[in-house]
């Protein structure tokens, strides 16, 4: 019916005249029938529509409900939240993946299945265009449906019942069950593992570049298994099949595919290993430029001070400029690949039309079999270039999970041992054994040292800068393992403890306060879990924090205990972070309480009301405190002055001063209070 075409595509004319002088009257007069025919169609259409939405606001409902519980059903196949992810992961790539794939597995394997099934159905759906062509051309019309009903219920079958059911099984599974669940189950066991890394660990990266790793790992490893179990298994079974149907009537129309199958896979091996280091060599250069990025960023207010925004341009310069020749470098191997690709895929094509002219033109093919083979070229032809994408995609993920278990799966240097057990402080008494110390150096930063800190004894630790004495705390709290000696508490072994044991027994209020991106309530509540709102408050009232507290406003409107602080504690002061810090060691109220500049931040008022509770916090608990200002802790029960790592001095304030020493030095020459 051309009119009836030219009408559905009237836009094309400027006006009607134009399609009026375009077909003959008489040939206007023989088809106007058959339009009217089709109107009145559209309008039986139209009331059986009309009927299924008067239905449907029945069936909607039950629809909605049902693909529903799918949804759920498919959701919660994986808990992406399990339990594990402590061990250490493994270094070799395959290991790796397998360590993060096993959760699930049973589903891949299942995706697996379903994906070659379908490349069967595809290419075989090829193969009954073929036939039905044949019939076409052989069968009398009216014995069609006599000689091929059967065939032709069994095509509906798989065209309409089948082959839809699979695809629905399919994307249920993909989309709902892995694409999400997955790669969030690899976030939560590496972020598991890398919460118990030592303090070395975090010293020695960024904490930006750690962060981008395990995002960007996660979604890789993701990839590159989805990909494997997916679209490779796709490929192979659908190249296979398809040299079989191609190769079944007449075996030399297979020829030119197999042909272009083994170039193309040439082509494959000699650019991919190529474009996969690349792609290694470009994930590494990503996270260094987005660790240049960041660490800007978190110390944002040192580059302002001094005035350093320029000096960051230049170093982050260097980092994209590192990270742009990588790309440049991969791109030029796309190109060529590319290139290579279009020679090779024109070839098949002209190759099989030459073999489908040669066999048609020898009777030994019909134009069934030239319709699928010319077909699947076709198919094949659009599939490569999809195919190299999918490659590349591939190499650049397995670049990407190489990058991220260079850091990902470094071993945990400081670990509870199998039989460790939890701290019971009884009295509280502690004790340094023959302490050495040197951060893996060369000179020891403790050497040697011998400290026994009596139960409910008050001791200050003094000495100069690098003397040892927060390395003397850290070493208490065990985030670092002893090189000699042994450390214990009532006791009991420190190695021998669990970690998480050891330090919820003891309260620490340092210099450096770092508050998490999280409310003051929250903040205040991580020094002991499950504490009231009204306890918080309290201890906000005796660290003589309400005040401020009660003015803080964020930028989403929360107010008081509920504002934001901001990252690491931004948002406030110096001192009122350091004046949350001790509202959140008031509330823990540990046995053990370690002051490492505690009021270091505090104006002498704040510092002189905080003080009381302070001390009335520091009643029957084992203290040790650090200070540069030795006024604050000349009222300790005894003092120990470190020098090189090592005590050189010790006893009360009086007994300090008669022995004239490096104590009554430092004494003598602090200014305002200070050491100088």
């Amino acid at each position: 019916m051309p009119i009836l075409a030219k009408l559905c595509d009237i836009h094309v004319y400027a006006n009607l005249s134009q399609l009026w002088e375009e077909f003959p009257s008489h040939q206007i007069g023989e088809e106007v029938s058959q339009v009217c025919d089709i109107l009145d169609s559209c309008l039986i259409l139209k009331r059986c529509q009309n009927l299924l939405f008067s239905t449907g606001s029945v069936l909607k409902p039950i629809f909605s409900i049902w693909i529903e519980v799918m949804f759920s059903f498919f959701e919660k196949l994986v808990n992406p939240f399990a339990s594990g992810g402590l061990e250490q992961p493994p270094k070799s790539f395959w290991a790796f993946c397998w360590h993060y794939t096993k959760p699930v597995a049973p589903y891949m394997v299942v995706m697996s299945v379903l994906s070659a099934i379908i490349a069967v159905i595809e290419v075989k759906l090829y193969g009954y265009v073929g036939d039905l062509i044949n019939w076409f051309s052989e069968t009398e019309r009216s014995q069609f449906f006599t000689e091929h009903g059967d065939a032709l219920i069994w095509m509906g079958i798989v065209l309409l019942l089948i082959f839809p059911l699979l695809e629905f099984l399919w994307q249920f599974l993909f989309h709902q069950t892995i694409i999400g669940n997955y790669p969030m189950s690899i976030r939560w066991r590496v972020h598991r593992y890398l919460l118990r890394q030592s303090m070395t660990f975090y010293q020695d990266e960024f904490a930006g570049r750690v962060a981008q790793k395990l995002m960007q790992t996660a979604l890789a490893v993701r990839e590159v298994i989805s990909r494997i179990a997916d679209v490779f298994v796709f490929v192979s079974v659908y190249f296979v099949s398809a040299l079989f149907l191609v190769g079944e009537t007449q075996w030399q129309m297979a020829v030119p595919l197999f042909l272009w199958l083994l170039a193309y896979l040439a082509t494959l091996t000699y650019f991919v290993p190529k474009l996969r280091d690349v792609s290694r060599e470009q994930a590494d250069a990503r996270s260094t430029m987005m660790g240049n990025i960041v660490d800007a960023y978190s110390n944002i207010s040192v580059v302002k001070l001094f005035s350093h925004a320029e000096r960051e341009e230049t170093y982050a310069r260097q980092s994209m400029k590192g990270f742009m020749g990588t790309v440049y470098q991969q791109m030029r191997l796309v190109t060529k690949l590319q290139i290579c690709l279009k020679v090779i895929n024109q070839l098949l094509l002209a190759g099989t039309v030459a073999a489908a002219i040669y066999y048609w033109q020898g009777e030994m093919v019909g134009p069934g079999e030239i319709a699928v083979a010319t077909g699947l070229v076709l198919r094949l032809r659009g599939m490569s270039e999809w195919i190299l994408w999918e490659v590349g995609g591939l190499f650049e993920n397995v670049g990407t999970v190489q990058d991220g278990i260079k850091t990902i799966a470094q071993p945990q240097i400081v670990l509870d041992k199998v039989d460790a057990k939890p701290l019971a402080v009884q009295q509280g008494e502690i004790n340094f054994d023959q302490v050495s110390f040197n951060y893996g150096k060369d000179e020891p930063v403790i050497d040697g040292l011998s400290l026994t800190i009596k139960p409910g004894e008050k001791v200050g630790l003094v000495g100069r800068s690098g003397a040892g004495k927060s390395t003397l705390i850290n070493l208490l709290l065990r985030f670092y393992d002893l090189d000699k000696g042994r450390i214990s508490v009532d006791g009991q072994d420190v190695t021998a403890l669990q970690q998480d044991s050891l330090r919820s027994q003891i309260g620490v209020v340092t210099q450096d306060t770092s508050l998490l991106h999280r409310s003051v309530l929250d903040n205040i509540v991580y020094g002991r879990e499950g504490a009231e709102l009204d306890e918080a408050v309290e201890a906000a009232r005796r660290a003589q924090a309400l005040d401020f507290i009660d003015s803080l406003v964020d930028a989403q409107g929360n107010k008081g205990f509920d504002a934001q602080v901001g990252e690491r504690g931004v948002k406030l002061s110096g001192g009122q972070r350091q004046r949350i810090a001790i509202a959140r060691v008031l509330l823990k109220n540990a046995p053990i309480l370690i002051l490492d500049e505690a009021t270091s931040a505090l104006d002498s008022e704040v510092e002189a009301a905080i003080q009381d509770s302070l001390d009335h916090l520091m009643d029957g608990k084992t203290v040790v405190a650090i200070a540069h200002r030795l006024s604050t802790i000349a009222s300790m029960d005894r003092l120990i002055v470190m020098e090189d790592g090592k005590i050189i001095e010790q006893g009360s304030h009086e007994e300090l001063l008669a022995q004239e020493g490096l104590y009554a030095s430092l004494w003598q020459r602090q200014s305002g209070g200070f050491i100088g």
